[in-house]
């Protein structure tokens, strides 16, 4: 079992001094006041050819993006919008993420509304080429009100959203459980129209502390989509599983089904 903070350690015992042109940039996209208080603004990471980053659940090769937001003032509430990302194979490794580019919309909620938001934040993020080593960013600035000026960059992001599981024609979503000796396999079958030639489910759970292995994926006679990964908790123990706690992600040609909760049978 491979956890975030084990995988950090990893990388950053493996980091290079970067000597040469920095394979990736990361800049903070300020954005607009949204209509209803909140502040809509973005993470832009700019990778250079053959780099990629990660996804919110990257696989066990990657490092989600992880944001320390103490030193920021105004700030209630930080909701990741995260666009459609790539299921990226390389040998035996599969990791979710993007290449080239990640515009990461970020939509703060203020303490105070009206007032400005003051960003005072460091960034970890992920980059890999052939190993996985970790980078670096703070991001400051002060965002004031206004909706006007809303970046282009930032829209194309949200347009590029996951569909939800009724708007794909999902028809159900259910899970079964079994326990393993350090926790439990979860199963989902998932009755929808196929995505493409080659879909990857993610199962993902809601506490981050549970490590969620790489789902098996097939279609069964039927036509249903059947996923099934292995989570295991920090104390290596078989545990109850919520169905309101596990997210299914569905990937497919360019295309993203986010699918909230799976009912378990």
């Amino acid at each position: 079992m491979k956890s975030a903070s084990l995988l950090a350690l990893l990388c950053a015992l493996a980091a290079p001094s970067f000597a040469q042109p920095r394979p990736a940039d990361v800049t903070l996209l300020p954005g607009w006041r949204m209509e209803n208080g909140n502040h809509m603004a973005a993470i832009r990471v700019t990778l250079s050819d053959g780099w990629k980053t990660y996804w919110r659940a990257p696989g066990d090769g990657g490092i989600p993006p992880e944001v320390d937001w103490s030193r920021s003032d105004n700030i209630a509430g930080v909701t990741f919008h995260w666009p459609v990302p790539q299921v990226i194979r390389q040998g035996n490794v599969t990791t979710v993420g993007y290449k080239h580019e990640l515009v990461l919309p970020m939509e703060l909620e203020p303490t105070r509304p009206g007032e400005p938001i003051r960003v005072d934040a460091d960034l970890l993020v992920g980059i890999c080429e052939e190993i996985c080593v970790p980078l670096e960013a703070e991001l400051d600035a002060v965002l004031g009100g206004g909706t006007a000026g809303q970046d282009p960059a930032i829209l194309a992001a949200l347009a590029n959203l996951p569909e939800s599981g009724e708007a794909a024609g999902v028809v159900t979503a259910s899970c079964e459980s079994e326990d393993l000796a350090d926790g439990v396999r979860l199963t989902a079958r998932i009755e929808m129209p196929a995505l493409g030639p080659d879909e990857t489910v993610v199962i993902e759970a809601a506490d981050p502390a549970i490590w969620v292995s790489e789902a098996s994926t097939d279609r069964t006679g039927s036509g249903a989509l059947v996923a099934a990964a292995d989570m295991v908790p920090p104390d290596g123990k078989p545990f109850d599983v919520a169905g309101d706690d596990v997210r299914l992600t569905v990937l497919a040609d360019g295309r993203a089904v986010d699918i909230r909760g799976c009912p378990l049978d």
